[in-house]
C-alpha cells in the first residue's frame, strides 16, 4: 500500500442540513414518499430550496432513484449523482461522495438520502431467501448450506470467537453496549425506544437470536428516511445553521473481504475493513482517539461496536467492553440503531451534526470533534466531522 500523508478533501465541505421522517414499524406510505419527506426537511433545515440542489447521492440498495426523488422534491437539473454499494457500509461514503464532488467543483449543493420500509416491507434481518446467480451469490454459497442464512448468524460466528479469545461472557461484553444505547434513546424524543431504557438484567434475559447474540444485541428494523445536505464550507458560513465540517472521510475494504462472511481471514476478532478506514481518518484529519468528543459507532450488532473501538485505537483488543462500561467516550448519543432507529447509519451522521450544533437530546458540552462509522462486516466508510473554526 502506498504511503499518503494527507488528502485535498478535508475542510472543503460541510453538512448544513439534516432532515428525517418519524421512525416507525409501519410508515403507511411508499419509500419514495419517505425519501422526499426527508429531503425536503433537510433542505428546510439548511435554509436552502430544491432549486439550489445540483447533486444527489444514495445507496445502491435504495429503491428510489436520484432522478425520481429529484422530481418528487421539485429539484431541477443535476450535474452529479452517485450511489454507494454494500448496504450500511455506504452511510459515511455518501457524504464522502458529496464532499468529493463539491471539492472537485462538479456540484455545489448535494443531498444524501436513504429511505426504506425495512420493517413493514423487506426485512433485512430475515436473511437470504432467494438469490439470482451472481458473484456475490457464489461467495455466500460457501456459508448458506450450513445454516448461516441471516446477518445475526454471520456476526455470531465472529462474536463467539471474540468472547473465546478474550475470555469474556456475552453479558459482560455485549450488555454494556446495549444498555448505553437504550439509555440515550430513552432521552431522545425521536427514538423509537424513547422513555424505554433497559438494564443489564434485561439484556441477559432477552431471547437468543443466534448464540451468543440475544435479541437486545441486534438493531431494530425501521421504516423511515434520513437526508443530509452538503455544500462548500464557504457557502455554509452564510447559511442559518452552524456547519459540520467534513475534516476527513474514508472508505475501506480488507484483504479477503466478503459481505458479512469473511470467515477465512487470519482472525475473527477484529474488523480489518474498519482498520483501513481508521488509518485514513487519523492520518488525513491529523487527529487521534483522544481528540474525539463523541463517537457515533455503527451498532447493527453489539459485538461489532467493541471491535470498532479497538480498531480505532480507543482501547486495546479485548478491552472495549470495560471502556464502554466506564463511559470513557460518549457513545451513540442518539440511541444508535439499537435504540433510535435502523436507517443504515444515516441517522448517526445526523446525530454527529446535532452534537456539533449543540442541539442533541444528549448533548456533550463543548463537543467539537465527532467520529462517525458506517456498517461493518462489509466494505465500509467513516467520517470525522468538526465544528467550524
Amino acid at each position: 500500500m502506498s504511503v499518503r500523508t494527507r488528502d485535498a478533501l478535508g475542510g472543503r465541505a460541510a453538512i448544513v442540513g439534516i432532515g428525517a421522517t418519524e421512525f416507525s414499524k409501519d410508515s403507511g406510505r411508499s419509500e419514495l414518499r419517505l425519501a422526499a419527506e426527508a429531503v425536503r426537511a433537510a433542505l428546510d433545515d439548511a435554509g436552502l430550496t430544491p432549486a439550489d440542489v445540483d447533486g444527489m447521492v444514495t445507496f445502491t440498495m435504495d429503491t428510489s432513484p436520484e432522478i425520481t426523488v429529484a422530481q418528487a422534491c421539485g429539484i431541477g437539473e443535476l450535474s452529479f449523482f452517485s450511489r454507494v454499494h454494500y448496504g450500511g457500509g455506504a452511510a459515511c461514503a455518501t457524504v464522502q461522495q458529496a464532499a468529493l464532488a463539491i471539492a472537485a467543483g462538479v456540484a455545489e449543493v448535494v443531498v444524501c438520502y436513504r429511505a426504506f420500509n425495512e420493517r413493514s416491507g423487506r426485512r433485512f434481518g430475515s436473511g437470504v431467501k432467494h438469490r439470482e446467480p451472481s458473484a456475490e451469490g457464489v461467495a455466500l454459497g460457501w456459508s448458506l448450506p450450513f445454516g448461516l442464512l441471516t446477518p445475526a448468524s454471520w456476526v455470531a460466528m465472529a462474536a463467539q470467537r471474540y468472547l473465546h479469545v478474550h475470555g469474556l461472557t456475552p453479558e459482560e461484553a455485549f450488555g454494556p453496549v446495549a444498555v448505553t444505547a437504550r439509555r440515550h434513546a430513552a432521552a431522545n424524543p425521536a427514538a423509537y425506544f424513547h422513555n424505554r431504557p433497559i438494564t443489564l438484567d434485561d439484556h441477559a434475559s432477552s431471547r437468543w437470536i443466534a448464540e451468543p447474540l440475544r435479541l437486545l444485541d441486534c438493531c431494530q428494523e425501521t421504516d423511515g428516511g434520513q437526508a443530509l445536505v452538503v455544500t462548500s464550507v464557504e457557502r455554509a458560513r452564510d447559511l442559518p445553521r452552524p456547519p459540520a465540517v467534513v475534516a476527513a472521510a474514508a472508505q475501506g475494504a480488507g484483504r479477503a473481504q466478503e459481505q458479512m462472511t469473511s470467515f477465512y481471514r487470519d482472525g475473527l476478532t477484529g474488523l480489518p475493513e474498519m482498520a483501513v478506514v481508521a488509518r485514513q481518518l487519523w492520518r488525513t484529519s491529523g487527529l487521534a482517539p483522544a481528540d474525539i468528543d463523541v463517537g457515533i459507532v455503527y451498532d447493527h450488532f453489539t459485538p461489532f461496536v467493541l471491535m470498532q473501538l479497538e480498531e480505532f485505537g480507543f482501547c486495546a483488543p479485548g478491552e472495549a467492553a470495560a471502556y464502554v462500561t466506564e463511559d470513557r467516550l460518549p457513545l451513540n448519543t442518539h440511541g444508535g440503531q439499537l435504540g433510535e432507529a435502523y436507517l443504515h447509519g444515516m441517522n448517526g451522521v445526523a446525530e454527529a451534526v446535532r452534537q456539533l450544533r449543540g442541539t442533541s437530546p444528549n448533548q456533550v458540552p463543548g463537543a467539537a470533534r465527532t467520529l462517525v462509522t458506517a456498517g461493518t462486516g462489509v466494505p465500509t466508510s467513516g467520517l470525522v466531522l468538526t465544528a467550524d473554526g
